[in-house]
């Protein structure tokens, strides 16, 4: 059944930022597309709800449950950039808005664009390594929270591996390419 909850919640968010965008930017009701995406942190609650019912109700402890935390932490930490990234494609493509703009490839401002992607994911599997903490606490010394610290092991990972990233460029910047000159032609 969490599965079944997560693919139904992943399913709605795509649905809720489509649908918001639609009639934030194609039919001219910004109101209504707002309040459609404002609707999007409903999911992770009911997400977190069943969840914690389930648990509540004495389900064991298993990776369903921590791939609850994860999608629920991973949309917190990257879901407002997923929002901000689709407007601005959105906005560019019905709206005539500016097109998006494309992070920098080289030197300090790569660095600079890593660090907060990888500020981003390292919120996200914080909420993640936190809730699951949650649940461990809630299920008590008697349940079995194997899986729960298996989940919370992989999001350190995830931590570490972003850091790996932007540090990698932050010590090796990627270089301007030097223009070519052309040779001079005679005429």
């Amino acid at each position: 059944m969490i599965v079944g909850l997560i693919i139904a919640c992943e399913v709605a968010f795509w649905v809720l930022l489509a649908a918001g965008l639609a009639f934030r930017y194609v039919f001219r009701m910004p109101r209504l597309g707002l309040a459609l995406l404002l609707c999007e942190p409903l999911l992770e609650l009911v997400l977190f709800a069943v969840t914690a019912i389930d648990l509540k109700n004495g389900a064991e402890p298993d990776w369903r449950h921590g791939l609850a935390a994860v999608y629920i932490g991973f949309t917190v930490g990257l879901g407002h950039s997923t929002v901000r990234w689709a407007d601005a494609r959105v906005a560019h493509r019905f709206a005539g808005g500016p097109p998006p703009v494309r992070p920098p490839e080289y030197g300090r401002a790569r660095a600079v664009h890593e660090w907060k992607v990888a500020g981003r994911w390292t919120l996200a599997a914080l909420v993640a390594v936190a809730l699951l903490q949650a649940a461990a606490w809630y299920v008590g010394a008697d349940g079995e929270t194997g899986s729960l610290r298996a989940w919370q092991l992989r999001m350190l990972w995830v931590i570490g591996i972003n850091l790996v990233i932007a540090g990698s460029y932050t010590l090796f910047p990627k270089a301007v390419p030097q223009a070519v000159p052309q040779a001079e032609t005679k005429a």
